[in-house]
């Protein structure tokens, strides 16, 4: 028997030289994009991550503001404790919130017992600074000033 890649008149057929030059000209040009591509989503996944961790530490700001009660007037700034609020020291063993600081600054309203408290939390990315900002308004007793 004789097979049917030695009979000339075969209708199978390999791939030509330009079909092989076209197919390899188009893998030159689209892995450069799917590479490029997976630079953004690696880029983009890194800024979630550091604006899950500042929305986390801004949300731990505002309930260490509002556990201490009172609520001067005025801008203060300063960067996170080691420690988050109601950890042991036994349970800690990683640095956290390194880079980040932030800035608190708490404003009359015009309801007299109402303040407003705003709280931005800024850190590096690269050489530019990226920042975050909540606000609530908070219930003031008699004797704060």
């Amino acid at each position: 028997m004789i097979s049917a890649l030695n009979h000339p008149g075969s209708s199978e057929r390999g791939f030509t030289l330009l079909e092989v030059l076209l197919a390899i000209a188009l893998l030159a040009i689209a892995l450069p994009v799917l590479l490029g591509l997976r630079n953004f989503d690696l880029d983009l996944q890194s800024r979630a991550a550091e604006l899950t961790a500042a929305t986390l530490l801004a949300q731990e700001k505002l309930l260490e503001i509002e556990l201490a009660g009172q609520y001067p007037v005025g801008e203060t700034v300063g960067e996170f404790s080691p420690l988050p609020l109601g950890s042991q020291t036994a349970l800690q063993a990683v640095p956290r919130a390194i880079g980040y600081r932030w800035k608190r600054t708490i404003a009359p309203t015009p309801l007299e017992f109402v303040r407003e408290v705003r709280l931005k939390i800024s850190w590096l990315r690269g050489e530019r600074e990226e920042s975050l900002e909540v606000s609530t308004y908070v219930l003031t007793s008699r004797l704060a000033s």
